[in-house]
């Protein structure tokens, strides 16, 4: 049909421009499109991670470990849910919205603090733990298959907007089968009965695992409009809320829970955590794991360069070319892959502290647009 051929043109079609507003003729969607957007790249090994280094890192038992997990994804998630009923309002991404609190200058930093943890942080976390898993699946060298996953995230976040929606949304229906599965079988071999050896509550444990789930969930909500802009002004806002704030923090919560189970399994090793994780599984349901993981990675990473574009060009850099945010988009695989590379060494301790950087800078942010 008409609207068919018109829609495949739309998703198929480089996105021109950069962080100009989205005119009324331009709007399209629903807003339970953004449940698949905000739950398909937390389908992701960097998911499941939170919720190992709870147990394995900051000293919690399964159940401590999810009570934290809880409560600091469900602040990230309700905030992810607020924050994306702004794009429609004003068909804006959400740093340049940012400038509505902090001025125009004074939006540079917190944008372009953005960029480094999205374009090349994220982007960097992300891809290392794809290569990972389809190093352990293919057999092939780690950094071919950290190309392998950078090539294809590039390919789609270059095109754009309309493209990445479709890509989590396809994503996350063969990615929310293969992780249920996984995490059934993981949980069949936990010892939810699992305390560490001093066997006291570690408060400071606690706060660092709420806290490493605030950040994860949070770390998106610099993106939230960013997926939100191009729906229609009157679109409900409740319905936005509750899509996006779900989809966040479903998809955050059974991963980190079943990374927190894998933890109590007996022989888990932190520092081969992908291996670990898929020790317990059957052959088939582990080479789908697998390749889940990889293909989460990918549709992660596809929103980290292209709202990390988007934060470049908010941070008030003028680049005088109409597939701007397409280019920018681009460079930051480029550089994003050398940092990839450059952390395969020590990728666990690596991902703990990049995680609570995260929180330090997000909080404030949020409490500033918040409450302006």
């Amino acid at each position: 049909t008409t609207a068919t051929l018109a829609t495949t043109t739309r998703t198929t079609t480089i996105e021109a421009g950069g962080i100009e507003a989205i005119s009324a003729g331009r709007r399209h969607g629903s807003p339970w499109q953004l449940f698949a957007t905000w739950t398909a790249p937390n389908l992701e090994f960097a998911t499941i991670f939170v919720g190992v280094i709870a147990v394995a890192f900051f000293g919690l038992g399964f159940w401590q470990a999810m009570l934290a997990l809880v409560l600091g994804t469900a602040a990230g998630a309700l905030t992810q849910g607020i924050l994306s009923t702004w794009g429609p309002r004003e068909g804006l991404a959400q740093m340049v919205l940012s400038r509505t609190a902090f001025g125009y200058r004074g939006n540079i930093l917190p944008a372009a603090l953005n960029t480094v943890m999205a374009g090349l942080g994220w982007f960097a976390v992300n891809s290392v733990s794809g290569a990972f898993a389809l190093s352990t699946l293919t057999g092939i060298p780690t950094v071919l298959s950290l190309l392998i996953v950078v090539v294809i995230v590039v390919a789609v976040a270059f095109v754009g907007h309309d493209l990445v929606q479709v890509f989590e949304r396809y994503s996350s229906y063969f990615l929310g089968a293969i992780f249920l599965v996984a995490t059934i079988t993981i949980f069949l071999h936990a010892d939810f009965g699992f305390t560490q050896k001093a066997g006291n509550f570690s408060f400071g444990g606690f706060t660092l695992a709420a806290g490493a789930a605030f950040g994860y969930a949070a770390g998106w909500n610099p993106y939230a409009s960013d997926y939100s802009r191009y729906l229609p002004a009157a679109t409900k806002r409740t319905a936005i809320v509750w899509a996006a704030g779900l989809g966040n923090f479903i998809s955050c919560v059974v991963l980190m829970a079943a990374g927190a189970a894998a933890a109590t399994i007996a022989g888990f090793n932190p520092d081969d955590p992908t291996t670990s994780f898929t020790a317990s599984m059957p052959v088939v349901i582990k080479d789908f794991t697998l390749v889940a993981i990889t293909i989460g990675a990918i549709a992660a990473n596809a929103l980290n360069i292209y709202s990390g574009a988007m934060s470049f060009l908010a941070a008030g850099i003028k680049i005088p070319f109409a597939l701007r945010r397409a280019i920018i988009a681009l460079g930051f695989g480029v550089v994003g892959f050398f940092i990839a590379w450059s952390v395969l060494p020590d990728a666990g301790h690596t991902y703990e502290n990049f995680l609570l950087v995260i929180a330090y800078w997000i909080a404030p942010w949020l409490g500033v647009v918040l409450v302006d």
